[in-house]
């Protein structure tokens, strides 16, 4: 099964910056990585006027731009899960995702002290660790901002 870790954390705590980190880290271990950025509202990937933007606002239900580099995708979705995207992502060893955090998929919290009251994954078993820039004392192993190495250790040794 494709292993899947959610980053999960209050808004500009850190999440996109962690993902940054970690994927050369891992890449640079021989690992192929896919990413999902979860988007709590509507988006548009093409700039208004653009030929798939076009095709959208007249109605297609899936829009592909293909080069000879690069596919892009935007799908009609009621409700997307995490399960109902693996399939695109068959050519990946981990996929790691932004956001998600109520999908009962292995999380690594990033909690900055002066963002939150409290960090989420002492009242949650899917939480596997905590990037931090406070010393706190949680149920899951802790991990400094800059501990990319010993953080891609882990996931490493659990999911590859």
């Amino acid at each position: 099964m494709l292993p899947i870790i959610s980053i999960v954390g209050k808004s500009k705590s850190g999440k996109t910056t962690l993902i940054e980190k970690l994927i050369p880290e891992l890449k640079k271990r021989g690992y192929r990585v896919g990413t999902v950025k979860h988007a709590s509202h509507n988006f548009d990937m093409d700039k208004k006027g653009k030929d798939s933007w076009r095709h959208k606002a007249a109605g297609a239900d899936t829009v592909i731009v293909a080069s000879s580099e690069r596919i892009v995708m935007v799908k009609d979705e009621n409700f997307v899960q995490l399960e109902s995207i693996e399939k695109y992502f068959d050519d990946v060893d981990l996929v790691i995702t932004e956001g998600f955090k109520k999908e009962k998929k292995p999380k690594i919290e990033v909690y900055r002290s002066h963002k939150n009251k409290k960090p989420l994954c002492n009242d949650d078993k899917t939480f596997i660790a905590l990037v931090t820039d406070t010393d706190i004392s949680v149920n899951v192993p802790t991990f400094g901002l800059e501990e990319i190495k010993a953080l891609s250790d882990l996931i490493e040794k659990k999911y590859l």
